[in-house]
Protein backbone atom coordinates (compact mmCIF):
# COMPACT_ATOMS: atom_id res chain seq x y z
CA UNK A 1 0.00 0.00 0.00
CA UNK A 2 1.26 3.38 -0.97
CA UNK A 3 1.27 5.93 2.08
CA UNK A 4 0.46 3.92 4.48
CA UNK A 5 0.30 0.52 5.62
CA UNK A 6 -2.38 -2.07 7.41
CA UNK A 7 -1.73 -5.34 9.09
CA UNK A 8 -4.15 -8.08 10.40
CA UNK A 9 -2.69 -9.58 13.75
CA UNK A 10 -4.26 -13.33 14.05
CA UNK A 11 -6.15 -13.41 17.27
CA UNK A 12 -7.13 -15.40 20.29
CA UNK A 13 -10.75 -14.80 20.87
CA UNK A 14 -11.45 -17.29 23.67
CA UNK A 15 -8.19 -15.44 25.73
CA UNK A 16 -8.65 -11.99 24.91
CA UNK A 17 -12.78 -12.59 26.49
CA UNK A 18 -11.15 -14.49 29.25
CA UNK A 19 -8.52 -11.89 29.86
CA UNK A 20 -11.14 -8.75 29.28
CA UNK A 21 -13.14 -10.77 32.43
CA UNK A 22 -9.72 -11.21 34.43
CA UNK A 23 -8.94 -7.32 33.96
CA UNK A 24 -13.06 -6.29 35.18
CA UNK A 25 -12.24 -8.44 38.62
CA UNK A 26 -8.78 -6.26 39.03
CA UNK A 27 -6.45 -9.64 38.02
CA UNK A 28 -3.95 -9.93 35.13
CA UNK A 29 -4.69 -12.77 32.52
CA UNK A 30 -0.47 -12.35 31.73
CA UNK A 31 0.86 -14.66 34.56
CA UNK A 32 -0.91 -18.10 35.00
CA UNK A 33 1.14 -19.14 37.34
CA UNK A 34 0.75 -15.88 39.76
CA UNK A 35 3.53 -13.83 39.15
CA UNK A 36 2.89 -10.57 40.76
CA UNK A 37 4.97 -8.36 38.50
CA UNK A 38 3.59 -10.08 35.29
CA UNK A 39 0.54 -9.68 36.99
CA UNK A 40 0.87 -5.59 36.62
CA UNK A 41 1.84 -5.72 33.27
CA UNK A 42 -1.20 -4.19 32.21
CA UNK A 43 -2.94 -2.18 34.42
CA UNK A 44 -5.05 0.52 33.11
CA UNK A 45 -9.13 0.95 33.82
CA UNK A 46 -11.80 1.51 31.80
CA UNK A 47 -13.80 5.30 32.61
CA UNK A 48 -10.30 7.42 32.21
CA UNK A 49 -11.35 10.86 31.27
CA UNK A 50 -10.93 11.10 27.63
CA UNK A 51 -10.28 7.44 27.13
CA UNK A 52 -13.02 4.87 26.01
CA UNK A 53 -11.41 2.36 24.35
CA UNK A 54 -10.78 -1.17 25.30
CA UNK A 55 -6.86 -2.34 26.05
CA UNK A 56 -6.81 -5.78 24.86
CA UNK A 57 -4.71 -8.15 27.73
CA UNK A 58 -3.50 -10.68 25.27
CA UNK A 59 -1.87 -8.02 22.85
CA UNK A 60 1.40 -9.06 21.03
CA UNK A 61 3.02 -6.10 22.88
CA UNK A 62 1.22 -7.41 26.21
CA UNK A 63 2.29 -10.92 25.85
CA UNK A 64 6.00 -9.83 24.80
CA UNK A 65 5.69 -7.38 28.53
CA UNK A 66 5.01 -10.26 29.88
CA UNK A 67 8.14 -12.56 29.52
CA UNK A 68 10.49 -9.65 29.79
CA UNK A 69 8.68 -8.70 33.25
CA UNK A 70 9.31 -12.29 34.29
CA UNK A 71 12.88 -12.25 32.39
CA UNK A 72 13.83 -9.65 34.93
CA UNK A 73 14.39 -7.09 31.86
CA UNK A 74 13.19 -4.01 33.59
CA UNK A 75 14.48 -1.28 31.39
CA UNK A 76 12.85 -3.10 28.18
CA UNK A 77 9.72 -3.50 30.50
CA UNK A 78 9.69 -0.16 31.61
CA UNK A 79 9.45 0.85 27.51
CA UNK A 80 7.20 -1.66 26.14
CA UNK A 81 4.62 -0.97 28.73
CA UNK A 82 3.95 2.35 27.10
CA UNK A 83 2.62 0.85 24.30
CA UNK A 84 1.33 -2.59 26.05
CA UNK A 85 -0.80 -0.34 28.52
CA UNK A 86 -2.77 1.54 25.25
CA UNK A 87 -5.49 0.67 23.75
CA UNK A 88 -5.01 -0.43 20.05
CA UNK A 89 -6.74 -0.99 16.97
CA UNK A 90 -8.40 -5.00 16.19
CA UNK A 91 -7.73 -6.20 12.51
CA UNK A 92 -10.90 -8.76 12.19
CA UNK A 93 -9.09 -11.34 10.18
CA UNK A 94 -10.45 -13.33 7.17
CA UNK A 95 -11.67 -16.73 8.44
CA UNK A 96 -13.45 -15.98 11.45
CA UNK A 97 -15.10 -12.68 11.37
CA UNK A 98 -18.42 -12.78 13.31
CA UNK A 99 -16.29 -14.98 16.21
CA UNK A 100 -13.66 -11.98 16.34
CA UNK A 101 -16.03 -9.40 16.52
CA UNK A 102 -18.28 -10.74 19.04
CA UNK A 103 -14.68 -11.64 21.19
CA UNK A 104 -13.53 -8.61 20.82
CA UNK A 105 -16.63 -6.53 21.56
CA UNK A 106 -18.11 -8.46 24.47
CA UNK A 107 -14.54 -8.06 25.96
CA UNK A 108 -14.63 -4.38 25.59
CA UNK A 109 -18.54 -4.24 26.67
CA UNK A 110 -17.17 -6.24 30.19
CA UNK A 111 -14.61 -3.70 30.67
CA UNK A 112 -17.09 -0.68 30.27
CA UNK A 113 -15.40 0.17 27.22
CA UNK A 114 -15.51 0.80 23.43
CA UNK A 115 -13.48 -1.94 21.17
CA UNK A 116 -11.36 -0.25 18.46
CA UNK A 117 -11.54 -2.42 15.56
CA UNK A 118 -10.20 -2.41 11.74
CA UNK A 119 -12.08 -3.65 8.77
CA UNK A 120 -9.24 -4.48 5.90
CA UNK A 121 -10.70 -7.10 3.67
CA UNK A 122 -11.35 -5.44 0.54
CA UNK A 123 -10.51 -7.36 -2.58
CA UNK A 124 -7.45 -6.77 -4.84
CA UNK A 125 -6.35 -5.34 -1.38
CA UNK A 126 -2.88 -3.79 -1.79
CA UNK A 127 -2.51 -3.70 -5.13
CA UNK A 128 -0.36 -7.08 -5.16
CA UNK A 129 1.62 -5.28 -2.72
CA UNK A 130 2.87 -6.42 0.99
CA UNK A 131 -0.81 -6.57 2.40
CA UNK A 132 -2.13 -7.98 -0.82
CA UNK A 133 -5.10 -10.42 -0.30
CA UNK A 134 -8.55 -9.54 0.83
CA UNK A 135 -12.12 -11.07 -0.06
CA UNK A 136 -11.96 -13.39 -3.59
CA UNK A 137 -14.81 -11.32 -4.87
CA UNK A 138 -17.37 -8.93 -3.94
CA UNK A 139 -19.89 -11.27 -2.91
CA UNK A 140 -18.05 -13.05 -0.27
CA UNK A 141 -16.73 -9.34 0.97
CA UNK A 142 -20.60 -8.55 1.47
CA UNK A 143 -20.83 -11.91 3.29
CA UNK A 144 -17.26 -11.21 5.50
CA UNK A 145 -19.05 -7.54 6.46
CA UNK A 146 -22.54 -9.15 7.27
CA UNK A 147 -20.17 -11.81 9.80
CA UNK A 148 -18.35 -8.76 11.44
CA UNK A 149 -21.98 -6.84 11.74
CA UNK A 150 -23.58 -9.85 13.80
CA UNK A 151 -20.71 -10.23 15.67
CA UNK A 152 -20.66 -6.60 16.95
CA UNK A 153 -24.52 -6.75 17.50
CA UNK A 154 -25.76 -4.18 19.96
CA UNK A 155 -22.58 -3.18 21.27
CA UNK A 156 -20.39 -0.07 21.36
CA UNK A 157 -17.56 0.19 18.44
CA UNK A 158 -15.79 2.52 16.44
CA UNK A 159 -14.47 1.21 13.16
CA UNK A 160 -12.10 2.34 10.79
CA UNK A 161 -13.12 1.35 7.44
CA UNK A 162 -10.51 -0.20 4.92
CA UNK A 163 -7.07 1.41 4.72
CA UNK A 164 -6.24 2.48 1.33
CA UNK A 165 -9.37 1.82 -0.39
CA UNK A 166 -10.64 4.88 -1.59
CA UNK A 167 -6.79 6.11 -2.43
CA UNK A 168 -6.26 3.12 -4.37
CA UNK A 169 -9.49 4.11 -6.44
CA UNK A 170 -8.01 7.52 -6.77
CA UNK A 171 -4.19 6.97 -7.77
CA UNK A 172 -5.28 4.21 -10.16
CA UNK A 173 -3.77 1.30 -8.51
CA UNK A 174 -7.07 -0.58 -8.65
CA UNK A 175 -7.64 -1.51 -12.09
CA UNK A 176 -10.35 -0.13 -13.84
CA UNK A 177 -12.54 -3.07 -14.02
CA UNK A 178 -13.25 -3.25 -10.36
CA UNK A 179 -13.32 0.39 -9.42
CA UNK A 180 -17.47 0.70 -9.47
CA UNK A 181 -17.40 -2.81 -7.36
CA UNK A 182 -14.93 -1.26 -5.03
CA UNK A 183 -17.37 2.05 -4.45
CA UNK A 184 -20.17 -0.45 -4.08
CA UNK A 185 -18.92 -2.70 -1.55
CA UNK A 186 -17.58 0.63 1.10
CA UNK A 187 -21.06 2.23 0.66
CA UNK A 188 -22.73 -1.09 1.69
CA UNK A 189 -20.26 -1.73 4.10
CA UNK A 190 -20.68 1.94 5.52
CA UNK A 191 -24.53 1.30 5.66
CA UNK A 192 -24.78 -2.33 6.93
CA UNK A 193 -22.43 -0.93 9.93
CA UNK A 194 -23.85 2.69 10.96
CA UNK A 195 -27.46 0.47 11.35
CA UNK A 196 -25.98 -1.60 14.17
CA UNK A 197 -27.13 1.65 16.29
CA UNK A 198 -23.54 1.84 18.60
CA UNK A 199 -20.90 1.73 16.09
CA UNK A 200 -19.04 4.64 14.97
CA UNK A 201 -17.49 3.98 10.99
CA UNK A 202 -14.86 6.16 9.98
CA UNK A 203 -13.64 6.08 6.27
CA UNK A 204 -9.94 5.54 5.20
CA UNK A 205 -9.08 9.36 3.90
CA UNK A 206 -5.24 8.71 3.41
CA UNK A 207 -2.95 11.28 4.97
CA UNK A 208 -0.86 14.99 4.50
CA UNK A 209 1.38 13.69 2.16
CA UNK A 210 -0.64 11.17 -0.14
CA UNK A 211 -1.75 13.98 -1.94
CA UNK A 212 -4.49 16.81 -1.70
CA UNK A 213 -8.02 16.73 -0.09
CA UNK A 214 -9.57 18.01 -3.65
CA UNK A 215 -8.39 14.80 -5.00
CA UNK A 216 -10.63 12.89 -2.56
CA UNK A 217 -13.60 14.26 -1.27
CA UNK A 218 -15.67 12.94 -4.46
CA UNK A 219 -14.46 9.69 -4.12
CA UNK A 220 -14.83 9.65 -0.25
CA UNK A 221 -18.76 10.59 -0.99
CA UNK A 222 -18.84 7.69 -3.81
CA UNK A 223 -17.74 5.45 -1.18
CA UNK A 224 -19.96 6.59 1.82
CA UNK A 225 -18.55 9.04 3.19
CA UNK A 226 -21.96 10.92 4.15
CA UNK A 227 -23.65 8.37 5.98
CA UNK A 228 -20.27 7.09 8.08
CA UNK A 229 -19.49 9.30 11.54
CA UNK A 230 -16.42 10.62 9.45
CA UNK A 231 -13.14 9.88 8.18
CA UNK A 232 -9.67 8.64 9.42
CA UNK A 233 -6.62 10.33 8.36
CA UNK A 234 -2.84 9.32 8.75
CA UNK A 235 -3.90 5.45 9.23
CA UNK A 236 -0.32 3.55 9.50
CA UNK A 237 1.33 6.74 8.53
CA UNK A 238 4.14 9.09 10.52
CA UNK A 239 2.90 12.33 9.82
CA UNK A 240 2.12 14.75 12.82
CA UNK A 241 -0.70 15.30 14.80
CA UNK A 242 -0.35 18.65 13.83
CA UNK A 243 -0.14 18.25 9.98
CA UNK A 244 -2.76 15.74 10.43
CA UNK A 245 -5.54 17.76 11.59
CA UNK A 246 -4.60 20.38 8.97
CA UNK A 247 -5.19 17.92 6.41
CA UNK A 248 -8.42 16.92 8.22
CA UNK A 249 -9.74 20.16 8.41
CA UNK A 250 -9.50 20.78 4.83
CA UNK A 251 -10.98 17.60 3.91
CA UNK A 252 -14.12 18.15 6.49
CA UNK A 253 -14.83 21.44 4.63
CA UNK A 254 -14.96 19.22 1.41
CA UNK A 255 -17.48 16.82 2.86
CA UNK A 256 -19.67 18.88 4.76
CA UNK A 257 -17.95 19.41 8.11
CA UNK A 258 -17.49 15.45 8.50
CA UNK A 259 -15.54 15.19 11.64
CA UNK A 260 -11.99 12.85 11.66
CA UNK A 261 -9.72 10.52 13.71
CA UNK A 262 -6.41 10.70 13.49
CA UNK A 263 -3.84 7.80 13.86
CA UNK A 264 -1.64 8.69 16.49
CA UNK A 265 0.33 5.10 16.95
CA UNK A 266 3.91 6.45 15.71
CA UNK A 267 3.70 10.15 14.43
CA UNK A 268 5.60 11.40 17.83
CA UNK A 269 8.75 12.23 15.50
CA UNK A 270 6.70 12.75 12.25
CA UNK A 271 7.33 11.17 9.05
CA UNK A 272 10.72 10.01 7.57
CA UNK A 273 12.36 12.73 5.66
CA UNK A 274 15.32 10.49 3.68
CA UNK A 275 15.94 7.18 1.98
CA UNK A 276 13.54 6.08 -0.96
CA UNK A 277 10.57 8.44 -1.28
CA UNK A 278 8.66 5.39 -2.35
CA UNK A 279 9.42 3.04 0.92
CA UNK A 280 9.33 6.26 3.38
CA UNK A 281 6.09 4.75 4.77
CA UNK A 282 7.87 1.18 5.97
CA UNK A 283 9.58 0.70 9.16
CA UNK A 284 11.66 3.79 8.91
CA UNK A 285 13.69 4.45 11.57
CA UNK A 286 13.98 7.17 14.16
CA UNK A 287 9.86 7.36 14.12
CA UNK A 288 8.26 7.36 18.09
CA UNK A 289 5.23 6.91 19.16
CA UNK A 290 2.36 9.87 19.29
CA UNK A 291 -0.38 10.84 21.70
CA UNK A 292 -2.00 8.52 23.49
CA UNK A 293 -5.87 7.51 22.52
CA UNK A 294 -7.90 9.77 23.43
CA UNK A 295 -11.02 11.65 22.86
CA UNK A 296 -10.04 14.75 24.10
CA UNK A 297 -8.23 16.46 21.17
CA UNK A 298 -7.18 19.66 19.83
CA UNK A 299 -9.24 20.22 16.88
CA UNK A 300 -13.57 20.05 17.41
CA UNK A 301 -13.92 17.95 14.32
CA UNK A 302 -11.19 15.22 15.67
CA UNK A 303 -13.61 13.01 17.58
CA UNK A 304 -10.78 11.19 18.40
CA UNK A 305 -6.66 10.52 18.55
CA UNK A 306 -6.26 6.66 18.11
CA UNK A 307 -3.66 3.88 17.61
CA UNK A 308 -4.85 2.67 14.79
CA UNK A 309 -1.67 0.91 13.32
CA UNK A 310 -0.30 -1.44 16.58
CA UNK A 311 3.09 0.30 17.28
CA UNK A 312 6.10 -3.16 16.89
CA UNK A 313 4.27 -4.68 13.95
CA UNK A 314 6.41 -4.78 10.90
CA UNK A 315 5.16 -2.53 8.16
CA UNK A 316 6.47 -5.35 5.51
CA UNK A 317 9.81 -6.90 4.74
CA UNK A 318 12.12 -3.86 4.67
CA UNK A 319 14.39 -2.58 6.16
CA UNK A 320 15.26 -5.78 8.37
CA UNK A 321 12.18 -6.17 9.12
CA UNK A 322 9.38 -9.27 9.20
CA UNK A 323 6.26 -9.68 6.87
CA UNK A 324 3.26 -7.07 7.27
CA UNK A 325 1.90 -7.60 10.40
CA UNK A 326 4.26 -9.66 12.40
CA UNK A 327 5.77 -8.24 15.99
CA UNK A 328 9.56 -6.83 15.93
CA UNK A 329 9.99 -6.25 19.17
CA UNK A 330 13.45 -3.80 17.94
CA UNK A 331 11.05 -1.38 16.31
CA UNK A 332 8.74 -1.93 19.19
CA UNK A 333 11.37 -0.77 21.93
CA UNK A 334 12.53 1.85 19.38
CA UNK A 335 9.00 3.46 18.94
CA UNK A 336 8.88 3.61 22.87
CA UNK A 337 12.07 4.96 23.52
CA UNK A 338 11.75 7.53 21.31
CA UNK A 339 8.54 8.93 22.98
CA UNK A 340 8.32 11.94 24.65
Amino acid sequence: MRGHRGVRGRVRVAAVVLGAALLAAGCSPLSPGGDDAAGAAVTRRPGAAGDPYWVNPDSAAARRLADLVRAGRTDEAALLRRIAEQPTGQWIGPENPEREARGFTEAADRAGRTALLVLYDIPHRDCGRYSRGGAADGAAYRAWIAAVARGIGGRAATVVLEPDAVLHLVDGCTPPEFQEERYDLLAGAVATLTSLGRTKVYLDAGNPGWGRPGQIHEPLRRAGVEQADGFAVNVANFYSTRQSLAYGRQLSALTGGKHFVVDTSRNGNGPATDGDPGERWCNPPGRALGEPPTTRTADPLADAYLWVKRPGESDGTCKGGPKAGDWWQEYALALAGAAR
